[in-house]
């Protein structure tokens, strides 16, 4: 029956600026009004709706104010360098600063390699892919360049 995430919300204070941001990153806009936009992640599969409203005031949680775009290993390993380009910057994550990242996150069974920065209204932005699923042994996080030479 499910087959995906068809699209996934975030709260902004200024829609224009919003989609300047998120067109960045290479989504395309695929609906406007006033005070909604959604964007293509990948069109006719996901799309983000951002809303401008007042809400974006409420604190940062996880289960709030986040999205995860899910990314290929070979760009993962060039995402910092991709953001610094389009003035993005990376931001210190689970005690990794951004020259440590991209990091491994250990959710065991799985491994994801994964990178994290802001959104103009601090949603938390996250790019991430599988690096193992449903086997291997317990670890501590560490960055991708950790976890490579630890595979050699």
């Amino acid at each position: 029956m499910i087959k995906g995430l068809y699209e996934a919300h975030l709260p902004v204070s200024n829609l224009s600026n919003s989609i300047d941001f998120y067109k960045k990153l290479g989504l395309e806009v695929a609906y406007q009004n006033e005070k909604l936009a959604f964007l293509w992640v990948e069109k006719g599969n996901s799309w983000l709706g951002l809303w401008e409203t007042d809400k974006v005031k409420t604190p940062y949680h996880p289960s709030l104010r986040h999205i995860a775009f899910k990314v290929d290993l070979e760009d993962i390993k060039q995402a910092k360098e991709w953001l610094e380009q389009k003035g993005i910057l990376v931001r210190t994550s689970f005690g990794f600063p951004s020259e440590k990242q991209p990091l491994v996150l250990p959710n065991h069974p799985q491994a994801h390699a994964a990178i994290y920065f802001d959104d103009p209204d601090g949603n938390s932005i996250e790019l991430i892919t599988p690096l193992r699923l449903d086997f291997g042994e317990d670890f501590e996080m560490m960055t991708l360049e950790e976890w490579f030479n630890k595979k050699k």
